[in-house]
């Protein structure tokens, strides 16, 4: 079942942005006067076509649904004979600022695209996991600003503390922690701790380009806590049930401190294999009990280290925030988290480039699925904010300046634009391989990363 709602889910998210995309090429194409002979969405042999009485144009669904394309009339492009009437509609013969905007239709439609479904879930509202501070691990760059856990965290400011913008979930305090570390500075976050509110000045300058990925956060040791976590089972014979933890057993702390959130216990765990740990739980919702547990050491399948196990599934709960906004705010929010994802984008591909972020951040078709099929399960306001962030990575990689792109084609029409002069069928022919072999590289990598995270090599 989970199979066919991934591949559900990644059908009709490819669907989406190819439609999207290529309809921007074909709308200004035909609002510039250029006659379009196909819209085709997928590649290889049409399973279902038609034409348009209007407008001539062929519209094709085919086999192979990993993308699309929009054939214009170009002389470049047939050694048929193009009838003299239909000459000023050919692409090659447009002005070149038409064909710049053309061109640059496709990835514009994909930033609008991110924008809408933005919006609409800023405005119909989305419950996200409030922004509560769990105990961060010590010397951690949180624990050194002086978190202890429980703290909810109301806004970010910078380390002089001007330009101060309001934090209203952890999914938001993430994104405006990620901008600010891009910039390798400190910031200060304010947060109520039950007797007040406090500023913690927290340092950003200890994390690298490659260290900003899905995990950064959890590098400076900030974890979303504030909430309730239990045991939801026990391994027979596992080292839980030789201490006598059962399911439903509520967790309060573990070696004296304090745990709200899965991600804090399991690393104690894991880092004291074959040392006693100390586990105050609540049994029945008004036992205190105190159990002395000796994690198993066990082989990590992705890191292959000897690390902690007691044989215990766990079910956290943590605390949610209804977050929603007014039609105008909306746009606004999701205008400005596009433009920040786009930027962070196109940092973060830069630098793959120069080695300072790791090319284990491409992700190919498998994970795409993988994702797809997940935020489906979660709910709509899921799936259009994991189609948003797709379509952003498809419009920022469309107009990267490599030959075969969208952006490759933008370079050659703005050199045009500047010297007065094409570039030449001979220069084209030999960018357009190389763009041909960057693009076949990145896909491999991408290849290669979905089946490393497949089969964990």
């Amino acid at each position: 079942m989970n199979l066919l709602t991934e591949l559900v889910a990644f059908i009709v998210a490819i669907g989406v942005l190819v439609v999207v995309h290529e309809y921007g090429h074909y709308s200004i194409a035909r609002l510039c006067g250029v006659k379009v002979l196909r819209f085709s969405i997928g590649f290889g042999k049409p399973l279902a076509q038609w034409v348009s009485k209007k407008s001539g144009t062929e519209w094709t669904i085919s086999a192979l649904p990993l993308g699309g394309y929009v054939k214009m009339l170009d002389e470049r492009e047939t050694t048929e004979r193009i009838a003299a009437c239909d000459l000023p509609h050919a692409f090659n013969r447009q002005p070149v600022a038409r064909r710049i905007a053309i061109v640059a239709a496709g990835p514009i439609a994909n930033f609008l695209l991110a924008i809408a479904l933005f919006s609409l879930v800023f405005a119909t509202g989305v419950n996200e996991p409030a922004a509560i501070v769990a105990a961060p691990p010590a010397h951690s760059a949180a624990a050194q600003a002086g978190f202890q856990g429980g703290e909810k965290i109301v806004s970010v400011s910078d380390a002089n503390g001007n330009e101060t913008e309001p934090v209203r979930s952890w999914s938001d305090l993430r994104w405006k922690l990620l901008s600010a570390a891009f910039d390798h500075g400190r910031v200060v976050l304010a947060a109520h701790d039950g007797g007040g509110t406090y500023d913690f000045p927290l340092d950003l300058s200890q994390l690298r380009s490659k260290d900003l990925d899905d995990d950064f956060m959890s590098r400076l040791g900030l974890e979303a806590g504030g909430g309730t976590l239990q045991v939801a089972g026990v391994e027979p014979g596992g080292a839980a049930e030789r201490a006598g933890l059962q399911k439903g057993d509520r967790l309060r702390a573990i070696d004296g401190r304090p745990v709200d959130s899965a991600s804090t216990f399991i690393a104690h765990v894991k880092e004291h294999a074959g040392k006693p740990v100390q586990l105050d739980v609540l049994r029945g919702g008004t036992q205190p009990l105190t159990v002395t547990v000796t994690p198993a050491a066990q082989r990590d399948d992705e890191t292959g280290e000897m690390v902690g196990r007691i044989g215990a599934a766990l079910s956290a709960q943590a605390p949610s925030v209804a977050v929603r906004y007014g039609p105008v705010e909306s746009v606004r929010l999701g205008a400005y988290r596009t433009w920040n994802i786009a930027v962070y984008s196109l940092r973060m591909f830069g630098r793959m480039i120069t080695g300072e972020a790791s090319l284990k951040n491409l992700s190919g078709p498998v994970t795409i699925a993988d994702y797809a099929g997940k935020s489906a399960r979660l709910g709509p306001s899921a799936f259009l904010s994991f189609l948003a962030l797709v379509s952003i990575s498809l419009g920022v990689l469309n107009l990267l300046p490599i030959p075969v792109l969208d952006g490759g084609h933008l370079l050659y029409y703005l050199v045009e634009a500047v010297t007065g002069k094409a570039v030449s069928d001979r220069w084209q022919l030999v960018l357009q391989r190389a763009g041909l072999a960057c693009i076949v590289a990145l896909s491999a990598i991408a290849l290669f990363n979905d089946l490393a995270r497949l089969i964990h090599f």
